[in-house]
């Protein structure tokens, strides 16, 4: 069933046409992934879906009571809100309910002992009981831990910006939709997390419309793919692997007709300067035809980032980090940590939020220092430092100027290379090249951003989640160039496609600031991880089945009976799972009554799933007793036969 169309529908900003009378329409269930150039309107269309802007030109028709659910790339939260109350900003009833609770329950924290809020929030608490809402509380907290966020009365306008992005993620999961629209949900989350995301969003059963870079994701996650391209969109019924063979298809045959067309020209060119004259009907039609196929546009070229820096001399000695300690308030980053870099390094920093990677990257550059420890630097050594975030960047230049104040000329192996020259290699044309910084898209300004750290002609490029905002073709070229530079590359990504693709060892953050070096790229070092859980699992049930295995041998001559041990809990199993099953119940509804309470809600979580494998136990115990119980009655029978 289709739940939204989108006919003919346009959109420009001043000169620029983002996509002109496109088409598109979404069913129930599909999980769409939208890729594009940077720049090239997909944040603007997801906008229009959500009914968020209007289009110029075209409609578009939602299905009767389809609900849709859009996170911005960016999200906008008022001040002096909380994590939840954030949260809870869905339309649906319950949401309304939890977040006039949440206000209630801030109102009664700040005003201990007033009477009417008591009474409210006493109103409000047995409405969400009849409503059973605080299954959408414990969801949405539940959801919040595993994207990082556990201060839940935090004021959301003094969270960081990857941080805020969780929050608006969590609330755009936890609401009831049928359509979840997400723009760059893989941003500033970890592995780890982005597993869980893929987990999440394959087992939800509403429809899915993205926009992310992440190509692991879209090719796990999504089952058509939809490309913004030259103001056209192109669908392919595919995940993001059989899209790249179906768009190279596509583009094969747009050349071939285009091949086909210009021979044609040439062809009727020809008969028209031989001097034919326009007389009879068949001559006329000829002449038509030659003006409709002139007229005819070819395929344009959205054009290929082509990136070509030269690279300053590297010397003997490159960077090398001796016993390094860092630590900060929240605890221990770094401990004890050791490494020297070797000229050709590719190395990649993995690890969860928070836990001390852009630190580590800022001491190696020289910008931190750490605790204890020492960092030695090399005097060749040129660092291009590419930060997560373009803090330094002044929106008040012309993009021309700000590529100029780190290089005016570059020089590479095949000569000298200017600014402009650059910025048109980088897609940016003449024509953009002498606006503001400040109108350009997210990702344009991360694409500049990018040419200005490499103008810079770096020995050491150190690189710090390189694939937030970046489009999938700029990720593409850049892994090329990577390939082919001199020198050592640091990353640090949550990108596991990015990680295969460049780096040769593994830096990961572990328990209490340890960190352990892996060779290989990031898929072997999931590998490896996969097999050491296995072979520990596997050695845990060799020990069990052993000792299973060496039962029947002590027993085997002896006569089938209960041991005084086996009696005595065959005559209670029956009072310990009734018993169980009682203390089962009760935690279930303590739960439901402590759902503000979180650090009381994580107890009694962890209380139910501890009753839940008692019961599980208690019940295999009680059918293999029971079964003994049988045969030794049978036994008895069959010797008094």
């Amino acid at each position: 069933m289709n739940i939204l169309s989108a006919e003919k529908i346009s959109k420009s900003y001043s000169e620029k046409v983002l996509f002109d009378e496109i088409s598109l329409g979404i069913n129930e269930g599909e999980k769409i992934g939208l890729i594009g150039v940077n720049g090239t309107g997909k944040s603007t269309l997801l906008k229009v879906l959500a009914g968020i802007e209007v289009s110029d030109t075209g409609r578009i028709i939602v299905a009767n009571s389809v609900k849709i659910e859009y996170l911005p790339q960016s999200p906008d939260f008022e001040n002096g809100i909380t994590v939840l109350q954030q949260v809870f900003k869905g339309n649906s009833t319950e949401m309304k309910l939890l977040r006039e609770y949440e206000n209630v329950l801030q109102k009664v924290d700040e005003q201990p002992g007033n009477a009417i809020l008591e009474k409210e929030l006493l109103r409000l608490t047995q409405q969400m009981d009849s409503m059973e809402a605080w299954t959408i509380e414990t969801e949405a907290k539940n959801i919040l831990t595993r994207l990082g966020i556990t201060d839940f009365q935090a004021d959301v306008s003094k969270l960081s910006g990857g941080q805020r992005k969780r929050v608006a993620m969590a609330g755009a999961l936890i609401s009831p939709a049928d359509l979840l629209i997400l723009d760059e949900p893989t941003n500033h989350i970890d592995n780890d997390t982005v597993d869980w995301l893929e987990n999440y969003l394959n087992k939800r059963k509403g429809a899915l419309l993205m926009v992310t870079h992440d190509r692991y994701f879209l090719d796990r996650v999504a089952n058509r793919m939809i490309e913004l391209d030259q103001a056209k969109l192109y669908s392919y019924q595919a995940n993001y692997s059989k899209y790249l063979e179906m768009k190279a298809e596509r583009e094969e045959l747009e050349a071939s007709s285009e091949r086909k067309r210009q021979s044609l020209l040439r062809s009727e060119l020809e008969w028209i300067r031989r001097g034919a004259k326009a007389r009879s009907t068949k001559q006329k039609a000829r002449i038509e035809r030659f003006e409709k196929l002139q007229d005819q546009q070819a395929p344009m070229d959205n054009g290929n980032i082509e990136i070509q820096v030269g690279s300053a001399r590297l010397g003997k000695t490159v960077i090398e980090l001796e016993h390094i300690h860092k630590s900060f308030p929240c605890g221990e980053l770094i401990r004890d940590f050791s490494y020297i870099f070797l000229r050709d390094d590719r190395v990649g920093i993995i690890g969860p939020n928070g836990s001390g990677k852009s630190t580590l990257m800022k001491i190696i550059a020289g910008k931190l220092m750490p605790d204890t420890g020492r960092v030695v630097i090399g005097e060749t050594v040129k660092i291009g430092y590419f930060s997560q975030e373009n803090e330094d960047m002044d929106h008040s230049l012309r993009v021309i100027d700000y590529v100029r104040e780190e290089a005016e000329f570059l020089a590479t192996k095949t000569g000298t290379i200017s600014a402009s020259q650059m910025l048109e290699r980088f897609l940016f044309p003449p024509s953009v090249q002498w606006t503001p910084v400040s109108k350009l898209s997210g990702g344009e300004k991360r694409r500049l951003y990018l040419l200005r750290v490499l103008m810079g002609a770096p020995n050491i490029l150190m690189l710090d989640e390189p694939t937030n905002d970046l489009d999938i073709q700029t990720l593409t070229i850049l892994e090329s160039y990577l390939d082919e530079f001199p020198g050592v590359v640091i990353v640090v990504s949550h990108d596991r496609y990015f990680l295969d693709r460049v780096v040769e060892k593994i830096f990961s953050f572990e328990s209490k600031g340890e960190i352990r070096q892996y060779a290989g790229n990031y898929s072997d070092y999931n590998d490896w991880f996969q097999k050491q859980e296995k072979e520990t699992q596997s050695c845990s049930t060799k020990v069990t089945a052993d000792k299973n295995n060496a039962k029947p041998e002590t027993i085997k001559n002896k006569p089938l009976k209960f041991s005084y041990k086996e009696q005595k809990e065959f005559e209670q199993i029956d009072e310990i799972i009734a018993g169980l099953e009682t203390n089962l119940k009760t935690v279930e509804t303590e739960i439901s009554n402590a759902a503000s309470d979180f650090q009381r809600l994580q107890e009694l979580l962890s209380k139910k799933e501890q009753l839940e494998i008692q019961l599980d136990t208690a019940i295999e115990r009680w059918t293999y007793l029971n079964e003994l119980a049988e045969e030794i009655e049978k036994n008895k029978k069959g010797e008094r036969q």
